[in-house]
């Protein structure tokens, strides 16, 4: 069942849990995904971010992410996952997407709210969820080290409640990714969360709230993050990296020939991974 963003959070408030949003890079994760939430019937988002535009081009897997969504069993979210470019977002809207992340948090804070606001009016004209972030993780989508100031902390980074309650009013957003301590990409050590900026801006905005850089964070640190109120759980590091230790395993077995056996492996190691995440978040183990 298709919706779109703010309806599928709506269940997450209501339960006091977290959605998990992973991203599909290609039709063995999106399968890997929607299988697994279907598996435990649970809502789940599943995201093209465009960042990872280059390994599978939107207008060839969003369409099929839209198409299974419709025929999934549970409540599925299709959402565009850190667009930094209105191309891509317009894109998004157009192939029926119903959710858009613009991601504007790079800018100084005029510019970021300015083009949210514009993004927004847009997309809710046509019934589609916005995200939007505000303060940044010390790390790019990608998993890169972002470029900053020396002298400058992480928690120089995080979202500061006032100024997100002000964000929020102006720009009319349905969820807020905030920065407080997590990191895209892979974890050399267990990341320190500073669980009091969630509590302070989920009260500031009463808005659900997102939390980028999940792979990696542990059981405890999700349901902390989630008792404060993230709503919206970003995972996909550590599913990718699940479906390419499978895939290594069948090549070294030697015992295949074929592309689609590995494939196999991989999405099915991926779903098992999903299905680990989701329970997490939706607090049933």
């Amino acid at each position: 069942m298709l919706v779109n963003l703010k309806e599928i959070l709506k269940i997450a408030e209501r339960e006091k849990t977290a959605i998990g949003m992973f991203n599909a890079t290609g039709f063995d994760s999106l399968q890997a995904v929607v299988a697994a939430a279907e598996e435990l019937n649970q809502p789940v988002i599943i995201a093209h971010a465009e960042v990872h535009n280059v390994y599978n081009d939107i207008s060839m897997v969003g369409p099929a992410m839209v198409a299974v969504a419709k025929n999934a069993k549970v409540p599925v979210c299709v959402h565009l996952d850190h667009g930094t470019s209105l191309d891509m977002i317009y894109k998004a809207l157009r192939l029926g997407f119903t959710s858009v992340m613009i991601d504007a948090s790079a800018l100084p804070y005029a510019e970021n709210e300015a083009l949210t606001k514009s993004v927004t009016e847009i997309s809710h004209a046509m019934g589609v969820s916005v995200e939007a972030e505000l303060g940044r993780l010390v790390t790019g989508e990608a998993g890169s080290k972002e470029e900053t100031n020396a002298n400058m902390k992480a928690e120089d980074f995080y979202t500061r409640p006032d100024e997100a309650k002000i964000f929020c009013e102006k720009t009319g957003v349905d969820a807020l990714a905030i920065a407080f301590g997590t990191a895209h990409g892979f974890y050399t050590a267990q990341p320190k969360l500073d669980f009091d900026v969630v509590k302070n801006v989920a009260a500031a905005t009463g808005l659900p709230l997102v939390m980028h850089g999940g792979s990696g964070v542990s059981d405890e640190g999700f349901k902390k993050a989630i008792e404060n109120g993230i709503r919206k759980i970003n995972y996909y590091s550590y599913m990718s990296k699940a479906g390419y230790t499978a895939a290594k395993a069948v090549i070294a077995e030697g015992k295949t020939s074929y592309l689609h056996d590995v494939e196999y492996a991989a999405m099915q190691a991926m779903k098992e991974d999903v299905k680990k995440a989701i329970k997490v978040f939706a607090g049933l183990n």
